[in-house]
């Protein structure tokens, strides 16, 4: 036990402390910028089981803010590369990592073993997924986001909101690391406050991380927290879930956003293209089954809200990131 002993020597951790953190099993995804300083932490305080997905592979673009892989690790799988580092620091780590997305399809699947989920995807589809999928286990989400040098970390769903109740709406604009930029430290910061919050959760500490967020602006060089415990869920009729290919059914009409210039027709037989201007004057059926499609979510949001208020109420959104 002297590997963890000043970690034990904290009151509010100790033996018994160390025990729930040996017996605990965390469900994280994504190995990037965020989820390498979660795993390397989580792993590290003494967690006994860590499950790992991320479909991606290392590139040199990376390694500026993802500090757990090496030149080495160049166009290795981010699990496959994360698993070896993991396990040469901590043999006894019971490690499970799986070169594969999170999605509508197998969430379940792998949520129900975990304890605590972190959400380190920084992708709207995925965190909504996640968070939907948490609040109806009951199970605590920590999730967090990051662009340039600003971003935040919050508890949710189990005794506390979802990410709904937080945030209903989607952001106006879909900016990512890729397209904006990223500072390597602000997300260091940020996955290390997410393994933080995760601990805390799982020891029980009050207060709670769950119902709590912090932010970080290392622009302005200043940092700030608030509650959000009492924030209602959206009416069930506002809530626009994401979904996966294998869960469209066949009678649904599937409308696929994107233009052909960005990516081929989605591969189903009822999917047909419509850019978001196109629709009000599709002759699509209110009372059928909508699957709106795009890259990131944002555009189908939009689009789903705009049938919303002509009487569609069946509407899902598949979020298929970038072409192949």
């Amino acid at each position: 036990m002297s590997r963890y002993a000043r970690q034990m020597i904290l009151p509010e951790v100790g033996a018994e402390g160390q025990a729930r953190l040996a017996g605990a099993h965390v469900l994280v995804i994504g190995a990037g910028g965020l989820g390498g300083p979660v795993l390397q932490y989580l792993a590290a305080a003494g967690i006994g089981t860590l499950t790992l997905l991320d479909p991606d592979h290392v590139e040199e673009s990376n390694l500026h803010r993802q500090v757990l892989f090496s030149m080495a690790d160049i166009g290795q799988p981010k699990a496959a590369a994360a698993r070896r580092h993991l396990q040469a620091a901590r043999p006894d780590l019971n490690l499970h990592s799986h070169i594969e997305a999170l999605d509508a399809e197998n969430v379940t699947r792998y949520l129900c073993s975990a304890d605590l989920v972190v959400d380190a995807a920084d992708s709207f589809a995925t965190s909504y997924i996640l968070s939907d999928a948490c609040l109806a286990a009951e199970k605590p989400l920590i999730s967090a986001s990051v662009l340039a040098q600003r971003g935040y970390v919050g508890g949710f769903c189990s005794t506390a909101p979802s990410l709904r109740a937080l945030f209903p709406e989607l952001p106006e604009t879909a900016a990512s690391c890729a397209s904006a930029g990223v500072m390597g430290p602000v997300v260091g910061m940020i996955g290390a406050l997410q393994a933080q919050m995760a601990l805390k959760t799982l020891l029980r500490h009050a207060p709670s991380p769950l119902g709590g967020v912090m932010q970080i602006d290392m622009a302005e060089l200043t940092q700030s927290s608030f509650r959000f415990d009492g924030a209602p869920e959206p009416e069930t009729k506002e809530i626009l879930r994401f979904t996966s290919p294998g869960l469209v059914p066949k009678e649904a009409q599937v409308i696929d956003l994107r233009p052909k210039a960005e990516a081929p027709l989605l591969a189903m037989a009822q999917a047909r293209r419509l850019l978001p201007a196109e629709l009000p004057w599709a002759d699509l059926c209110p009372r059928q089954k909508t699957v709106l499609c795009c890259r990131s979510g944002l555009r189908a949001w939009r689009a789903a809200r705009a049938l919303q208020a002509q009487g569609f109420d069946q509407i899902e959104i598949l979020a298929m990131g970038d072409p192949a």
